[in-house]
């Protein structure tokens, strides 16, 4: 009997906890919680003007990667009762569906990308010099079938076609302010389109078709878009950090190969791969520039206006740099 008592006062303990931390929505607004950076900046981007009267929550808000992130009580709280829930739907996301078991609002527009994506979702792939993680994937992933890369978000492309399907979502939702959305969807692809015409213009328009990533390559999306040829130490969605000596030489040999005058990393690393790849190159005066995957974005970074358009142009910018003439004799 003891035991059920306390069982019970655990119980209602996390009940007032929960009820403590979660910001009560208010009657008439649509709530809508979206899991990344991206997600969250395309409903404002779609709401347009209507966001305003909108209760939109980004759930990875204090840079935490998406790939070691999990909710705690508060967020779950949060994706209980929202209306419209936007979420990648890869293998980093293995806890919504627990968290959707325990919504209370059964009329929620549950928004899943990849697996809206349907065909156009790829499998992750493993290119030559990469290192693989240092425990068995095929073991671990036997049962589970092919894992999918879940960068969807870095292609203009694919950006526009998930807009669409938060338009969608948003006008399930909310339909009286239907035309809103679709007037704000319709302008921002155009904007996505001019984007993705600029990646390839930029590809077109140079003699180097090839990139080397001396960290995690969370871009293929953009890179098959793009029509770029890539090498990278770690796939996406590694966990490894220290690459290997055969590793490093390989894409040391690379970058002298094809004449790189640049060395490209993600922002979230130390750069000591990078250093140590271009320490083992010829010439040894690569510079080493990051592409933003935009998957540990803060509050403060919000707050301070950034958004994904911004991002991906001043990815663009770096791109652009990294594209340039390869040095001569190679």
């Amino acid at each position: 009997m003891k035991k059920i008592i306390a069982a019970t006062l655990c119980v209602l303990m996390v009940i007032g906890l929960c009820a403590c931390g979660k910001e009560a929505k208010q009657e008439g607004t649509t709530r809508v919680v979206a899991t990344i950076f991206p997600l969250y900046d395309w409903t404002k981007q779609v709401a347009g003007e209507q966001s305003d009267n909108m209760d939109v929550h980004l759930l990875l808000d204090k840079g935490t990667d998406l790939h070691s992130y999990q909710p705690s009580v508060d967020d779950i709280m949060l994706i209980s009762d929202c209306d419209v829930f936007i979420y990648v739907g890869g293998e980093s996301d293995g806890w919504v569906t627990d968290a959707l078991r325990q919504a209370t609002n059964k009329d929620m527009v549950v928004v899943n990308l990849m697996e809206r994506m349907g065909d156009r979702a790829k499998a992750e792939e493993t290119v030559d010099g990469m290192q693989t993680d240092a425990h068995d994937h095929e073991d671990e992933h036997e049962d589970e079938g092919e894992e999918y890369d879940e960068h969807i978000w870095l292609s203009p492309e694919n950006a526009m076609f998930c807009c669409e399907q938060i338009c969608d979502a948003l006008c399930q939702a909310d339909p009286a302010h239907t035309n809103t959305y679709r007037t704000h969807a319709a302008a921002y692809a155009k904007q996505l389109t001019a984007l993705k015409e600029d990646y390839q213009q930029a590809v077109a328009s140079s003699s180097v078709k090839t990139v080397v990533f001396a960290d995690r390559f969370p871009f293929r999306y953009l890179t098959d878009a793009c029509g770029l040829t890539y090498y990278a130490a770690f796939a996406g969605c590694s966990a490894e950090t220290e690459a290997s000596f055969e590793t490093i030489v390989f894409l040391a040999n690379k970058v002298d190969e094809l004449g790189l005058k640049t060395i490209l990393t993600t922002e979230s690393t130390d750069g000591s791969v990078a250093n140590t790849v271009r320490d083992n190159t010829r010439t040894k005066d690569q510079t080493i520039l990051s592409l933003d995957s935009m998957q540990s974005v803060t509050a403060e970074q919000i707050r301070s206006g950034i958004s994904y358009y911004e991002v991906m142009q001043k990815n663009l910018s770096v791109l652009r740099q990294a594209l340039a003439s390869p040095h001569p004799n190679t």
